[in-house]
């Protein structure tokens, strides 16, 4: 008799009202509600017996798989694999002594699952070297529900991990790694890989809790030549290299696929491991200022283009560029690029090099209104054929947000500029009819299948004469 036959027999002797058939039912509904890939049968039944408080006890074994697990269960074994370890945290309890806790993701054939060590297993001698893909024991544990609902394993004093050199038919971490243009909503704890598409960029706020907090926020493409959002809440420029050119490939273990207000967004932790094609330093850039900015703060925003005709937008905290001017050829060393986002701060240093005609004028990398293609950065020039309107736009989360936004043609096509929030002031400066130049501004799908123009932090309009 299997495993299942006699947890179904125990949990028949304690409820004698339910059939056979009956049991098999609830399992089928209970698989449903939790969804396909994350129970199995025995999972479930466990899960059932629960709903009448009943407490199924049985020898479970040790090569169980992920998805057997269920809240309560003790002193479980089983073998799987590292896919992202995050840094201990120490906490203080209610008596206010302290308390160590480290988080950590692992994943076998078929599922993955969060797994919680606590106190001095936080510790572990060598769990700091722990590296995505390993082998691991994970020696009796126990299981408790997260916030979600979902089975958690539970590290504590008479739990254990060890790394085990044992042939194995997990995949590798290799084999689990998916393209961008292979991801759905609603898929968590994926190894998933993309090339960097603009900015690289950073970002510091308060929560809900008035708690500050940090993210990394970037831009990646696929194979298919889409790009998504990334953001990885509670990570910083630290984690990431100082050099990172444009088009460079990107890794990310240990993301979730969510909704966004522009579609699918991949969303990581302070656990997510992030691998980025790049360097430790900065390498020199030659190229020509195309609009310079400076901001209430005092920064300047620069826009320039090299020989290639790659578009870079400089932050200069340092006032190296106080020397420069629209239309100058520059040498600078920052002391970051990310993509083509670029800081110069007082490590860094310019200087203004000889006309090289190598390097494009403005004119030269304008863009045909016809030709802007989604997710693309453009300078145009266009005529104004709507009075532009201001309103403001209620987000998601409640907030109130200004939008101006106006309708341009050139002798190719027509489009809609819009400016959010700081970028609104740039609009209502023009008129009815105005020619306009714009520097560095961003192509986005707008609706019913539109391309729309979207003002950035860097952009600049200019009125034509």
């Amino acid at each position: 008799m299997s495993e299942f036959d006699i947890l179904v027999g125990k949990l028949l002797e304690q409820k004698p009202e339910l059939t056979r058939d009956g049991i098999e039912e609830q399992i089928k509904h209970k698989k449903e509600k939790i969804g396909a890939g994350y129970l199995t049968d025995q999972g479930a039944l466990f899960l059932i017996a629960s709903d009448f408080g009943i407490s199924l006890s049985g020898p479970l074994k040790v090569e169980m798989s992920l998805k057997d697990l269920y809240a309560g269960a003790k002193e479980i074994s089983l073998e799987t694999r590292v896919l992202n370890v995050s840094p201990a945290k120490q906490f203080s309890r209610k008596d206010g002594s302290p308390f160590y806790l480290r988080t950590m993701t692992v994943y076998d054939t078929n599922s993955t699952a969060s797994v919680k060590l606590w106190d001095d297993k936080a510790n572990l001698p060598g769990i700091e070297n722990l590296k995505p893909g390993d082998l691991i024991k994970i020696i009796k544990a126990y299981v408790k529900s997260d916030l979600n609902g979902s089975p958690t394993i539970n590290i504590g004093s008479g739990s254990n991990i060890e790394i085990t050199d044992n042939k194995s038919e997990i995949p590798t971490i290799d084999k689990i790694t998916k393209d961008i243009s292979e991801l759905q909503e609603g898929q968590k704890d994926l190894v998933i890989t993309g090339v960097i598409d603009g900015v690289v960029s950073s970002m510091e706020f308060t929560n809900s809790r008035g708690q500050p907090g940090k993210a990394l926020r970037m831009r990646l493409k696929g194979k298919d030549g889409n790009a998504m959002r990334a953001v990885l809440w509670g990570k910083d420029e630290s984690s990431i290299p100082n050099m990172i050119s444009q088009g460079a490939k990107v890794r990310l273990l240990g993301i979730n696929i969510k909704n966004g207000n522009q579609g699918l967004e991949i969303h990581g932790n302070d656990s997510t491991i992030i691998e980025i094609e790049g360097g430790k330093e900065a390498q020199p850039i030659i190229a020509r200022i195309l609009s310079m900015e400076t901001t209430d703060n005092g920064k300047k925003m620069i826009l320039c283009v090299d020989n290639k005709k790659n578009i870079y937008n400089i932050i200069d905290y340092s006032s190296s560029t106080s020397i420069c001017k629209e239309g100058d050829v520059i040498e600078c060393m920052p002391s970051k690029v990310y993509g083509n986002s670029v800081t110069l701060d007082n490590n860094s240093f310019v200087r203004k090099l000889e006309n090289d005609e190598s390097i494009p004028s403005l004119a030269k990398i304008r863009t045909k209104i016809n030709e802007v293609k989604v997710d693309g950065n453009y300078c145009i020039e266009a005529i104004i054929l709507k009075i532009p309107e201001r309103r403001e736009i209620q987000t998601k989360s409640g907030e109130s947000v200004l939008l101006s936004e106006m309708f341009v043609e050139d002798d190719t096509g027509q489009i809609w500029v819009k400016g959010w929030r700081n970028q609104a002031r740039l609009i209502d400066k023009c008129g009815l009819g105005e020619i306009i130049s714009i520097t560095g501004v961003n192509a986005k799908a707008g609706l019913e299948g539109r391309i729309e123009l979207s003002l950035t932090a860097f952009s600049k309009i200019t009125k034509k004469n």
